[in-house]
């Protein structure tokens, strides 16, 4: 079994910074993408960004320019840097990895991220 465990979740003023760190533990084989996916209250959970062991990333549209996802494959380690923060970020954010060869999703279970105005 996978074990991912979110930290760095907080309350800051919108405008404020805040880097969410995801480590990750247990069987872990060949490659696979590790990503952030966050719930707002009342809405449905989205994707955020994802990443490869090989580099490749990938960003939500609403994301692109203010967030940066990155990974540290020899701590097995994924990042989340947030700037320009906005009320409407305000949501629990959660961490996942998903093996490319058969597919296996894996869940953290998550960290809170508020923003106020």
């Amino acid at each position: 079994q996978v074990q991912l465990v979110e930290s760095g979740g907080d309350l800051v003023q919108a405008g404020g910074s805040l880097r969410l760190s995801c480590a990750a533990s247990g069987r872990i084989f060949g490659p696979n993408t590790m990503g952030w996916y966050r719930q707002a209250p009342g809405k449905q959970r989205e994707l955020v960004a994802t990443a490869t062991n090989g580099g490749s990333t990938n960003y939500a549209d609403s994301m692109k320019g203010r967030f940066t996802i990155s990974r540290d494959n020899a701590k097995r380690t994924v990042y989340l840097q947030m700037n320009s923060l906005k009320p409407e970020d305000t949501a629990v954010y959660y961490c996942n990895l998903k093996l490319t060869i058969g597919g296996m999703d894996y869940w953290g279970k998550g960290t809170l991220v508020t923003v106020s105005s």
